[in-house]
């Protein structure tokens, strides 16, 4: 694929033009989330183009959200459906996005739709990183196509991306460029808290420097502590720095939020943010920050800023505070708490600890690496091995 500086360029022209297309695949309930977002933007410029195999039900879906975003008086976009699109199928992908020429893709596919795989996962064998192998199975088919397209579009990637991205490129193939979700879940929450902690209400001026895997998302989300790990944090209030106790900051995030599909709320204001954060960038000439896992092919989650240098727009990982070693090191320690060791030479390496808890939880020997080529034969070993078995009957 081209470099994501040539592609932003594209998109600069697109967005001062206002002619500003975003490609969902797979509209399941983030992408369904996320078209009613961009629908309520209320921006004429942006037209949407929903990808997947069922083009009735994606009608269904599109024609409610339209209907009410008129109603609320902020539907000024234009929607597409096209069907027929099986994930499975890497040539009807690269034709449709062909065909539209988006400026941005989403990839809001799952290999096991209707499941949030951590139900089975958190109380089990605490870790997520067991699930890899499902995250990344419609990713590659999807970056696959987007590389025989030569899609000019940003990509962003919705599923467990601290790994699969970095997968993706230690595999030699192309990569999103942004993941959605995770790190950035967790950042509301401890904007929540600091506002708390300091007693103001404009919750919206604290601002945070802040790094982690997967695992502390769950986490400090679930349990509002590290693990023991010492997680890179600053905190600013009006842009002035804060002097709060980080504990205090993690113990305040565990606050209680539903275990349905309702969560996709989060994941698809991630995509949102992302999307935004380029359109502001360049309307704007100011710096967007967002925090994402898996930018750049690295493992874990980072602040990434987005804008202009020397009158070039780029994306770059935000080393303003902290240095990468500082973040890398910390993100590497939250993944293998998460059950992944390392992703390299197109690997995944699950850690000793993951494959001993999931052999006393579900009576099965996971790899200890997974090669890129075996990556659909370990999905279906999960699906069948693992989730079927805990599913059945619920």
């Amino acid at each position: 694929m081209k470099s994501l500086e040539n592609r932003l360029k594209t998109i600069e022209e697109h967005v001062k033009s206002d002619s500003i297309k975003v490609m969902i695949i797979g509209l399941g309930s983030v992408g369904a989330y996320l078209m009613d977002y961009l629908i309520s933007r209320n921006d004429p410029a942006i037209s949407v183009i929903a990808v997947g195999r069922d083009a009735a039900k994606m009608q269904m879906k599109v024609n409610i959200a339209s209907v009410a975003g008129l109603i609320r008086g902020v539907n000024r976009s234009h929607v597409y459906v096209e069907g027929g699109v099986d994930l499975n199928d890497v040539e009807a992908i690269a034709a449709a996005i062909r065909k539209y020429e988006p400026d941005f893709i989403v990839n809001s596919s799952r290999a096991y739709p209707g499941l949030k795989y951590g139900s089975i996962s958190w109380g089990n064998v605490r870790a997520y990183g067991i699930w890899t192998p499902l995250s990344i199975r419609f990713t590659k088919n999807v970056m696959e196509a987007c590389e025989k397209a030569d899609t000019d579009a940003v990509v962003i990637n919705t599923s467990y991306s601290d790994a699969v991205i970095p997968w993706l490129k230690s595999a030699g193939k192309a990569f999103p460029d942004f993941g959605s979700g995770n790190l950035n879940h967790l950042i509301p929450r401890m904007k929540f808290a600091v506002a708390n902690m300091l007693g103001v209400d404009d919750f919206w001026n604290v601002s945070l420097m802040f790094a982690a895997g997967h695992f502390h998302d769950v986490c400090i989300s679930k349990e509002g502590h590290t693990e023991g790990v010492k997680l890179p944090l600053k905190v600013y209030y009006r842009g002035e720095e804060k002097q709060l106790s980080a504990d205090d900051i993690f113990a305040a995030c565990s606050i209680p939020m539903p275990v349905d599909q309702t969560r996709n709320m989060m994941n698809a204001s991630s995509n949102y943010q992302i999307i935004t954060a380029v359109i502001d960038a360049i309307r704007t000439g100011e710096d967007q920050r967002v925090f994402s896992p898996g930018f750049g092919g690295n493992i874990g989650g980072y602040p990434v800023t987005v804008g202009y240098v020397d009158g070039v727009l780029g994306a770059r990982i935000d080393e303003s505070v902290f240095s990468f070693e500082e973040m890398n090191k910390a993100d590497r320690e939250s993944m293998a708490l998460d059950g992944v060791e390392d992703v390299r030479d197109g690997m995944l390496i699950y850690t000793d600890h993951l494959i001993e808890k999931a052999q006393n939880a579900f009576g099965v020997t996971l790899p200890k690496t997974v090669a890129y080529d075996d990556i659909d034969k370990t999905a279906k070993f999960i699906i069948d091995e693992i989730i079927i078995p805990q599913t059945e009957g619920k």
